[in-house]
């Protein structure tokens, strides 16, 4: 009797959770027998995969703080590599994090495992000689973003544009209410300027960034003279009462619970957001936003020395010009950020913006991203157990 497939799956931060909670979703749909373990959250636990590491435990950005972090990644490395030398999984499916991975990837070249990678390391935004390692490691890629394909192929390697997952993730939601109907269901004058604040779901980039954030919220108010209705769509798992205390006085805020993530966000006539895959989804939705980051200042020199892009925004880059503003560092604080938010509030640049957006969401490709990953992934898996059978026949 054929033993069950078993398929290992590594998402180190909360985007590749979430995207790895599709693509099993989809896996399972193709081969409802599939066994999947790995390292994730709680979207991928909730997909039913076997949590044999939880991604909490290194999901960090930045050299300063991946080596304040090192001795759990290090754990987290140990039991990931122990599982494949003693349960040899039929496919390693990498998501992202590709310092991580691609020393899984490593282990797994020499395990006899087959490497499916989904959702493509920044090797064309810095340190691009990692493609020769990724050429070497990996059996198949699938990217999500569409300039990357064409990336991989200059570099030699077999790679499919899939489509962005968050294409479906926005089509499954119900359609948003109208703009006035969900401000006054939260006791919100629609009347005044709705500016909504994305400062990611990491506790340090949340401190880091929030407050800054809210004090150009109230910064804009000053200048306009008006009161600004100001959201807030948290992140799961982050405490309110530690929230509001990051947060200047003399700004009032609405926190919006995670599951009125995407209405607040169509409600806003504008965002600012920390740099990440949220930018994306506000590209889905057509929200003008202004985008803005700030890391460990050793992090961000050595950065800057090997960063090859000339934009670090994924809309920008995706559009291959400069859509929406992007703030770095010392340029994000409230005066900038406040000018920046009240150009976005002039109808014809918000509009504009809007438009361009539009363009960028056309180019994330149609709905059935993870569907399409999904049977990549399997055929990568078939591709290698053929390929032990035919080294099983030689031996004999």
């Amino acid at each position: 009797m054929q033993s069950k497939r078993r398929i290992m799956v590594s998402a180190g931060e909360p985007s590749g959770d979430m995207h790895g909670a599709n693509l099993v979703r989809s896996l399972e749909k193709l081969d409802p027998a599939l066994e999947i373990v790995g390292m994730g959250g709680g979207a991928l636990r909730a997909a039913g995969m076997k949590i044999l590491v939880d991604n909490s435990q290194v999901s960090v950005v930045g050299l300063v703080e991946v080596l304040t972090h090192f001795s759990e990644i290090r754990a987290a490395r140990r039991r990931l590599i122990e599982e494949m030398r003693d349960n040899s999984p039929d496919l390693l499916i990498l998501i992202d994090f590709p310092e991580f991975n691609l020393s899984l990837a490593a282990k797994a070249k020499k395990f006899a495992i087959p490497v499916f990678y989904y959702v493509s390391p920044q090797v064309w935004a810095w340190r691009q000689g990692r493609v020769k390692k990724i050429r070497r490691l990996v059996d198949r890629m699938a990217v999500i973003l569409p300039f990357e394909k064409d990336f991989y192929q200059s570099h030699g390697m077999e790679v499919d544009f899939v489509g962005h997952p968050l294409v479906d993730e926005l089509a499954a939601r119900p359609v948003p209410p109208p703009r006035d109907e969900f401000l006054t269901a939260h006791d919100l004058s629609p009347n005044r300027p709705t500016i909504g604040i994305l400062p990611g779901s990491r506790l340090r980039e949340v401190g880091e960034m929030l407050p800054h954030f809210a004090g150009a919220c109230r910064r804009l108010a000053e200048i306009r003279g008006e009161a600004v209705n100001v959201l807030l769509p948290i992140a799961p798992g982050l405490d309110r009462q530690w929230l509001k205390s990051l947060v200047p006085k003399g700004v009032s805020l609405t926190i919006i619970p995670p599951e009125e993530r995407y209405p607040a966000m169509s409600a806003c006539d504008a965002v600012i957001a920390a740099s990440g895959t949220v930018t994306l989804e506000l590209a889905l939705l057509k929200v003008p936003v202004v985008v803005a980051y700030r890391v460990a200042p050793l992090t961000y020199h050595v950065g800057m020395m090997l960063v090859k892009s000339e934009f670090f925004s994924l809309v920008n880059l995706i559009a291959g010009k400069k859509v929406v503003a992007e703030l770095l560092q010392k340029e994000v604080n409230e005066v900038t950020i406040a000018d920046h938010l009240l150009g976005l509030l002039v109808p014809s640049a918000n509009e504009k913006m809007r438009r361009e957006m539009a363009a960028v969401a056309r180019a994330l490709g149609e709905p059935g991203a993870s569907d399409r990953a999904a049977a990549l992934a399997l055929t990568t898996m078939k591709s290698g157990l053929l390929e032990d059978r035919r080294n099983d026949s030689r031996k004999e």
